[in-house]
């Protein structure tokens, strides 16, 4: 009889990209699987691609650091999505169940515990979210993208890194070169802003490229609707609204890479030893975990940071052009990192878990 294994995490894609890492390997291994999320959340669109995976909705009520009335309604979306968690997590009998955090993972995870089930928690960056600093409380173990992550969440935490694709290694640099039509007398800059792209990010690159294309050629992933007509044909310059499958061959192409500092970002980078300059989300339009993130990698010799209120095509310019000069000594640095892709170790918890 094979193991059932129930995955949990949504609001945002890097919630669950770390599982369709682990899904094929869960497989391989004789898991049946299912997904626990809600109705509508990106989780959803994700998973349905895998037919053999069986998705149970439920409520969950979104998490907020401010006031909004809708934070008197959630909690009881919470309690009434735990007792859809508790319904479908008896009807399932999993022997582990593994969350990659976000608001939906709370009703699971507390209803998981609820009928007994292990669970195995992923916490991304420096310091746990509110749902994950919730759900720790009744995990078994914390898996963490940071050791500073996993010695503030104490004895459960294991600093494992985050599961990565193993598409993700498998880009050529000739291919990247094709798709960028550049012909690899340069260095190339890889820029990318996520699927939406980073708007401040997108203008200051393309003010600065003047003063970037006469050392570097430019691939830049501006996020979807965020082409630049005006641009077309610039020698040394491609844009692209994002990309998927071609997605390792961009990064196989890439000597440098400027980019946000999310923590799924941040790890693939990591792995595949990529010189890095991180503008990171400004406090007012996140928690601030892009700003911890991108102070550890840099005072880890992993990366260069630059502010975006710091930010103009000068600084950025500049900033750049340092990080391709001292890209040799960063690679010393990201090479001798110890955790960079986390999958077995995560895999490994999930299997002693599920005894």
């Amino acid at each position: 009889m094979s193991k059932r294994i129930v995955l949990t995490g949504g609001g945002t894609a890097g919630h669950v990209t770390p599982h369709l890492s682990l899904i094929p390997r869960l497989r391989e291994m004789g898991y049946e699987i299912h997904y626990i999320g809600t109705e509508n959340g990106i989780e959803h669109q994700m998973i349905a691609r895998f037919p053999d995976i069986t998705y149970h909705a439920v409520k969950s009520g979104k998490l907020r650091r401010y006031f909004s009335l809708q934070n008197f309604i959630d909690p009881f979306k919470v309690i009434w999505g735990a007792l859809q968690s508790v319904a479908a997590i008896a009807k399932i009998k999993p022997d582990v169940c593994f969350s990659k955090g976000g608001f939906v993972s709370v009703p699971v995870v507390v209803g998981a515990w609820l009928c007994r089930v292990p669970t195995i928690c992923h916490e991304s960056d420096l310091t746990p979210g509110l749902a994950n600093r919730i759900c720790t409380r009744f995990a078994q173990k914390v898996c963490t993208t940071f050791a500073e992550c996993a010695k503030a969440i104490g004895p459960k935490g294991v600093h494992t890194g985050t599961p990565l694709r193993p598409e993700l290694f498998q880009g050529s640099r000739a291919a990247g070169l094709a798709l960028a039509g550049f012909d690899g007398s340069k260095p190339v800059l890889l820029v990318t802003g996520g699927s939406l792209g980073a708007q401040s990010v997108n203008k200051c690159l393309r003010e600065a490229l003047p003063g970037l294309l006469p050392h570097m050629d430019v691939l830049h992933l501006c996020g979807k609707g965020n082409l630049d007509e005006s641009l077309s044909g610039t020698k040394g310059y491609c844009q692209k609204e994002f990309l998927s499958d071609e997605m390792p061959d961009a990064l196989a192409v890439a000597d440098v890479v400027l980019s946000r500092a999310g923590s799924n970002t941040l790890s693939e980078l990591l792995a595949l030893q990529k010189p890095m300059l991180l503008v990171p989300y400004p406090l007012g339009a996140s928690r601030g975990d892009q700003i911890e993130n991108a102070k550890s990698y840099a005072a880890q010799g992993l990366a260069r940071v630059l502010m975006q209120e710091d930010m103009t095509a000068q600084t950025l310019t500049e900033a750049l052009l340092r990080l391709l000069r001292e890209k040799d000594t960063m690679l010393r640095a990201l090479a001798d990192y110890p955790v960079k892709d986390g999958t077995d170790a995560v895999l490994r918890l999930i299997e002693e878990a599920s005894r």
